[in-house]
């Protein structure tokens, strides 16, 4: 059982995604909060395995409420996923930089809502192309990218890897250009984030854009 909160200042849309979550009964949401700060002492409390998040809330919004969450040691198994109306690039970068597992519009369908739950339940992070664009646009139209010294440790074949996720690539894609086998793929990208200190996948898709290792029209 995925156990969830629901963090958001509607509650309207609580009541709706709650029985969404829960329809193929491997979901249980197990509380609910209608602010940034309320959600944060409920997230410390309950302990769940997935936060949905709004962005924009009274007293403390999603994008702080995630910085915060993610900064507790206490609380570095519990996974946040960012369910918002709001599409705007820089809410894609803030919530992906303070660490949010991943990004989905309010517009999603009911099981794609529960797969993305899933899916960041499982470790791993939920970056469709459009999110990964809007990173890419985001840390484009800022500030040159950093001289990438943070990759000085990485092989040549952890650089192509790190790239591929950059772009936005599964593991089976990733192994599938780089003539590796799904299980050698995967054992790279986890050798990324434990030399990069990256929380997950969402963490190296920015790193790969800030550095230039992955660029505009790649």
């Amino acid at each position: 059982m995925i156990r969830i909160v629901l963090v958001d200042d509607q509650e309207l849309v609580r009541a709706g995604l709650r029985p969404l979550a829960e329809r193929d009964g491997d979901i249980e949401v197990v509380g609910e909060a209608a602010d940034g700060r309320t959600g944060l002492a409920l997230v410390r409390r309950a302990r769940p395995d997935v936060v949905l998040v709004d962005v924009r809330m009274p007293h403390l919004d999603g994008i702080e409420a995630t910085r915060e969450i993610v900064a507790d040691p206490a609380l570095r198994d519990v996974r946040v996923l960012v369910l918002t109306t709001f599409d705007e690039d820089e809410h894609v970068f803030a919530a992906i930089r303070a660490g949010a597992a991943g990004y989905l519009l309010k517009d999603v369908t009911p099981s794609d809502l529960r797969d993305a739950v899933r899916t960041v339940h499982a470790g791993d992070s939920l970056l469709s192309p459009a999110v990964t664009a809007s990173v890419m646009r985001a840390v484009t139209a800022g500030a040159p990218p950093a001289g990438g010294g943070e990759l000085d440790a990485l092989t040549e074949r952890e650089r192509e890897v790190l790239g591929a996720v950059g772009r936005g690539l599964t593991n089976a894609e990733i192994a599938a250009e780089l003539f590796l086998s799904p299980a050698t793929a995967r054992t790279y990208v986890s050798r990324l984030l434990t030399k990069l200190e990256a929380r997950d996948r969402a963490a190296l898709v920015v790193l790969a854009y800030e550095t230039g290792l992955v660029r505009p029209g790649a």
